[in-house]
């Protein structure tokens, strides 16, 4: 076993036995953490950002990008967890006028074959790729009911803006054309993502709004709403917990170039009418600076008609879908999103 697997593999027990400590001593290792609401910051989860505050390389703007993509795969995989067995699992190549576009399908059971998510991965529309998601997605197929598509969008700065939204739009298509081949209900399809992937799910759902074939649910993770400013919650918690301001001004520069922050396309939030959307599950945290544009995006869908649950999970942070493998929370917290899941497409199974 060479070094970096050596480390990799003590880094994992680590995490694990941090997982499992007593609060007191993971208060003692993270700290005490209050935001301006009064939520406390989880011992568990204090104690885990202080771990990886301590990683070298931590911050993925001071990186090549090339690197920060390898990093956060790493990451994803030390605080994902084992990964969950499938009973299928296999790689889809997604034809389109860019060149193919790598996807995954899980399938925890054949009798998940009927409903389908196709999910977007968070990064900043710069990082992120399958191997990164794919913990969170084993975890949703296996305990949601719901067969997962991951879609390995085009990444900025090579492929800016619109890319990764014209990707996505080609994966939805695709996955509807498949849906007797795949034995799916192309009118069960849902769409969801965390953070940029979470931006990247709305905004499909808002260009598909009027298609004869059109998005059942929405999945938001931690949603990127709003790239044209900076809500208080971006001041609160602009470094230390995990995201920061510098990174969001990284990965938007990265993404956008010199396109307009205000396009819609890009901050859904802004969209004139978000009206006739798909029903929603909004899930933010209480110590993360996307916290108050993801739930003003809910709050605005829910004043234009779209029935919309809003879960503000107050003692976590950022990216908490990738830290089933450290604690409960991180894990209860996705388990409630595989219920509203199962609810949102109408999944007649019982949570396993």
């Amino acid at each position: 076993m060479d070094r970096k697997a050596v480390e990799a593999a003590l880094s994992r027990a680590v995490v694990s036995t941090l997982g499992r400590a007593p609060d007191r001593l993971q208060s003692l290792i993270g700290g005490q953490h209050r935001n301006r609401a009064g939520a406390a910051l989880e011992p568990e989860v204090a104690a885990a950002l202080r771990l990886l505050n301590a990683l070298p390389d931590s911050d993925f703007s001071d990186l090549p990008v090339e690197r920060a993509r390898g990093q956060i795969d790493e990451e994803a995989a030390l605080f994902g967890g084992r990964p969950l067995p499938m009973g299928e699992m296999r790689d889809v190549q997604i034809p389109s006028f860019n060149g193919e576009i790598p996807a995954r399908l899980y399938r925890a059971q054949q009798r998940d074959a009927d409903r389908l998510l196709i999910y977007f991965h968070g990064g900043g529309f710069v990082l992120g790729s399958l191997t990164s998601v794919d913990t969170v997605c084993r975890f949703i197929a296996e305990h949601s009911g719901v067969s997962v598509l991951s879609v390995d969008y085009r990444l900025a700065p090579e492929h800016p803006f619109p890319a990764a939204i014209d990707d996505a739009r080609t994966a939805f298509m695709f996955a509807a054309s498949r849906a007797s081949e795949w034995g799916h209900d192309a009118k069960r399809i849902a769409v969801g993502g965390d953070s940029a992937g979470g931006n990247i799910a709305a905004v499909l759902c808002q260009q598909l709004r009027e298609a004869a074939v059109r998005p059942a649910f929405q999945l938001l993770f931690f949603p990127v709403t709003d790239l044209s400013a900076k809500s208080a919650s971006y001041r609160e918690f602009a470094e230390g917990y995990f995201l920061t301001e510098k990174q969001m001004e990284w990965y938007t520069r990265h993404y956008l170039g010199d396109t307009d922050p205000a396009d819609p396309r890009a901050s859904p939030l802004l969209a004139e009418d978000v009206s006739g959307l798909p029903p929603a599950y909004v899930a933010v945290a209480g110590f993360d600076p996307l916290r108050d544009e993801g739930e003003a995006y809910a709050r605005r869908m829910a004043e234009a008609g779209v029935q919309v649950a809003l879960r503000r999970h107050d003692g976590l942070i950022h990216a908490f879908v990738n830290s089933t493998g450290v604690g409960r929370t991180g894990r209860e917290a996705l388990l409630e999103a595989c219920g509203a899941l199962r609810m949102g497409v109408g999944a007649g199974t019982s949570p396993r």
